[in-house]
């Protein structure tokens, strides 16, 4: 059999434009002037959120991408998990989804694509939403992933416009997925690894997001391709705030800072992402160079960042805990240049 990893240019969500080059592109788009659109491009946020009626939005997004582990019926259950944060990082609950597929059945055959399509499936029955079509094109670097349409109250729909300085950060899920990824394709990441690795990106983020619903949240989204800085940034300076990180405190998975300290973890999406980081973030002299990049590792199917007032943080800590264990409180939000982010 082929190794799926072997036929990707660039592994999971380390595949995507870089944040810079995205960013300025979108920026060049016409707005949509349409009522309904109650969430849209300009914040960067997690999905789009249109109004159907009292009491009733729906929220829609599209993800996919390369293979990131060689197994195919886990690389559809990462895709699929992946597809599905965005609905939950918006408050909301995946109904329905498509599938999208870039597959070349000569290469590698209808097994492999049938074990791909069988892994989203199964993410799908855990998640409780339908699969009602899709699409699919040959493609000699194969490519998987969901178009997911949700719904949620219009008054209940979480942005990650909305946080506020003294805001504590919270994130439920170990930063490193890239980092494994990419050593796992040069022969450097062993097997206990890559599987703890492939866990962490097949869970899903319901629980969580239904824990945050419920303690009360200021503003979310996940953290995916852009890494930790990336993401923190639209949502910062989508809040009109600035942001500081613990890095000692940032969840990671073991053994992923010798990975990035030998070199071996390091992709060509992290070293965008760095690039980018630098463009907006201050590094204290302590913090090591294994912590600084993986603050910008292009995680793929990561965890929920969270804002929540300090009033409410002990409450967060204590929910989201019960659901995702390795929940970490990493930093808060600031007064100050909006976007801005300090790592000590």
């Amino acid at each position: 059999m082929v190794a799926l990893t072997s036929l990707s240019h660039g592994a999971g969500c380390a595949c995507k434009i870089g944040p810079g080059d995205l960013h300025a592109l979108l920026g060049d788009l016409p707005r949509s002037s349409d009522p309904a659109l109650l969430v849209g491009s300009e914040t960067a946020d997690d999905a789009g959120v249109y109004l159907i009626g009292d009491g009733l939005a729906i929220v829609q997004t599209v993800d996919f991408f390369t293979p990131i582990v060689d197994d195919p019926f886990d690389f559809g259950r990462i895709a699929a998990a992946n597809a599905v944060s965005d609905v939950y990082a918006m408050g909301a609950r995946p109904v329905t989804a498509l599938n999208l597929v870039a597959f070349s059945l000569e290469q590698l055959g209808t097994d492999t694509l049938r074990e791909i399509l069988r892994g989203g499936a199964a993410i799908a029955a855990e998640a409780g939403f339908a699969i009602v079509g899709g699409h699919s094109i040959d493609d000699p670097e194969p490519k998987y992933g969901m178009a997911v349409t949700g719904v949620v109250h219009p008054e209940r729909v979480v942005r990650n416009s909305t946080a506020c300085a003294g805001d504590r950060l919270f994130l439920t899920k170990p930063l490193g997925a890239g980092a494994v990824s990419t050593a796992a394709k040069r022969g450097s990441a062993d097997s206990p690894l890559i599987a703890l690795a492939t866990d962490v990106m097949t869970t899903l983020n319901a629980r969580a997001s239904e824990a945050a619903l419920a303690t009360g949240t200021s503003a979310m989204t996940d953290v995916t391709g852009f890494g930790l800085l990336g993401h923190l940034r639209e949502l910062s300076l989508a809040s009109g705030v600035s942001a500081r990180v613990e890095a000692a405190e940032v969840p990671v998975m073991e053994g992923v800072l010798e990975l990035l300290a030998s070199g071996d973890g390091e992709s060509g999406g992290n070293r965008r992402n760095r690039e980018y980081a630098a463009r907006f973030t201050t590094f204290a002299d302590t913090v090591s160079e294994p912590l600084r990049s993986l603050v910008c590792d292009p995680m793929t199917s990561g965890g929920l960042l969270i804002a929540v007032t300090p009033e409410r943080a002990g409450e967060m800590e204590r929910a989201l805990k019960e659901v995702a264990s390795e929940t970490a409180s990493i930093g808060s939000l600031e007064e100050g240049e909006a976007g801005a982010i300090s790592v000590g």
